[in-house]
C-alpha cells in the first residue's frame, strides 16, 4: 500500500502488497456448479431475454471455461451480432418497460426482463484479481470489470476496467491489455482508458488486478504495477467476467466454434482498516 501522502498522486513502479488486505471473496471454481450465492450466469439480463443473456460455460476442477457457441443468439438483436457469455456478482433494475437499470450502454433502453436487486459481492473499495487466459481469435474479447450496481443512484454507474483482452491485440510473446476507468453516467468521473503493453502472450495464464481507494485506482499484472488513475469510485461495484464475440458479419464459420476464454480464480480483498464495516 502507498503512504497516505501518495493518496492523490499514485506512482508507477513497484509491486502489489496484499498485507493491508483481508481475503473475503475466494472463487477457485472447484465446485461442480457455479455457486448461486456468488454468481449470476447472465450478462445484464434486464436489457434482453433470459435465453439471450445466459452464459454458455463449462466447469472443470479449478477452471471456468466461458464459451461462445455457433448456435448462441445475439445478446440484443438491436445492438447487432454481439454474443456474450458472462458471470456477475449482482443485479439491479426497475420494472419491465422502465428505463431504470444498470450499465445503460446507449440511450433509449427499456427493461425487458425485470431483475430483483442482488448484492452477492459488491465492494466499495479494496482489491480484486482474476487469473485468466484469453483467446487470440480477433473477433473475441475476455474482460474483467467492476461496474456500479446503481441501486443508490443512476449516477453510481462508473466502471473499473481491470483488463480487456482483445484477440486482435494478442501476439506470440507480446500484446496489450486495455485498462482504466469509464465514467458512463457518473458526472464525477471522466473516461481514462489506456492500452497497456504486455510482455507476454495473453493466451497463457496471468493475474490481472485492480486496487481502489479514496483517491486513486491502481492496476497490476502478475503483481507488477502497470497503470494508475487519480479518480475516485466509492460506491458498490459488482464484479463481471465476460467473454465477448464481435462477429464481422452475420454469416459465421461453424467450424470456428466453440470459442473460449478461461478463468482459474477470482478473488476479492477488503482493507483491514474496514474490517466489520461491510
Amino acid at each position: 500500500m502507498p503512504d497516505p501522502a501518495d493518496r492523490h498522486e499514485p506512482r508507477l513502479g513497484g509491486t502489489l502488497d496484499r498485507t493491508a488486505y483481508e481475503l473475503e471473496f475466494d472463487e477457485d471454481f472447484t465446485a461442480p456448479v457455479l455457486d448461486p450465492a456468488r454468481w449470476v450466469a447472465h450478462y445484464m439480463p434486464h436489457w434482453t431475454t433470459a435465453e439471450r443473456s445466459a452464459a454458455r460455460y463449462e466447469l472443470r476442477p479449478g477452471l471456468l471455461r466461458l464459451r461462445i457457441d455457433a448456435d448462441q443468439p445475439a445478446w440484443r438483436p438491436e445492438d447487432g451480432e454481439m454474443r456474450v457469455s458472462s458471470i456477475q456478482t449482482g443485479t439491479f433494475s426497475g420494472p419491465a418497460g422502465s428505463a431504470v437499470g444498470q450499465h445503460r450502454h446507449r440511450p433509449g433502453l427499456t427493461v425487458r426482463t425485470a431483475q430483483g436487486t442482488r448484492r452477492l459481492y459488491t465492494p466499495s473499495s479494496g482489491l480484486v484479481e482474476a487469473v485468466m487466459r484469453a483467446s487470440s481469435d480477433p473477433a473475441c474479447m475476455l474482460a474483467f470489470w467492476l461496474v456500479g450496481l446503481e441501486e443508490e443512484s443512476p449516477d453510481c454507474s462508473g466502471e473499473i476496467c481491470v483488463a480487456e483482452l482483445f484477440g486482435h491485440a494478442i501476439h506470440p510473446g507480446h500484446g496489450h491489455a486495455r485498462m482504466g476507468l469509464k465514467a458512463h453516467h457518473d458526472p464525477r468521473l471522466h473516461d481514462d482508458m489506456s492500452d497497456v503493453p504486455l510482455g507476454f502472450d495473453a493466451t497463457t495464464w496471468h493475474t490481472y488486478a485492480a486496487e481502489w481507494t479514496a483517491g486513486y485506482v491502481r492496476f497490476f499484472v502478475d503483481g507488477q504495477l502497470v497503470r494508475a488513475v487519480s479518480q475516485r469510485i466509492a460506491y458498490p461495484l459488482q464484479l463481471m467476467v465476460d467473454l465477448f464475440e464481435f462477429p464481422q458479419a452475420s454469416e459465421r464459420d461453424l467450424a470456428a466454434y466453440p470459442k473460449f476464454g478461461e478463468i482459474q480464480a477470482v478473488r476479492g480483498y477488503r482493507p483491514l482498516a474496514e474490517r466489520g464495516a461491510r
